[in-house]
């Protein structure tokens, strides 16, 4: 269901690289989702968020380093929205996931999906122009 598609490329090749494993990651949730024979995802679940928070605050670190080292004048409204990321998938509570696990999928899938296209599509795409 995830993938990096021609439209979501930027131009720059480790951001490219980056957004590509982003899109892997949610894909995982996507695949968890659909699984039929794990009956229990909690572990799954944690472990999908947990990753992807740990590489987003990596992604993040990298880009926003790019984006200094170019003078990029939207950087602030970037940090805010990576911020805004790394909250939400903190927000994410252990003990709903574990009592409504395919409803907490289809969250983070949503967010995810939501993410991945308005930020990556919309604003990472303006940092190479």
């Amino acid at each position: 269901m995830y993938e990096m598609k021609p439209d979501y490329y930027t131009g720059i090749e480790f951001i490219d690289q980056e957004h590509t494993k982003l899109f892997a990651i949610a894909n995982e949730a996507y695949e968890l989702l659909m699984n039929q024979f794990i009956p229990d995802k909690y572990d799954y679940i944690v472990r999908v968020i947990e990753n992807l928070k740990d590489y987003t605050k990596y992604h993040f670190q990298h880009e926003e380093e790019y984006m200094e080292s170019k003078g990029y004048k939207r950087i602030l409204s970037q940090k805010v929205a990576h911020n805004d990321f790394i909250d939400k998938l903190t927000s994410f509570d252990t003990d709903n996931i574990d009592e409504n696990q395919k409803a907490s999928l289809l969250e983070l899938l949503d967010f995810l999906n939501n993410w991945l296209v308005e930020h990556i599509y919309k604003k990472d795409k303006l940092i190479a122009e």
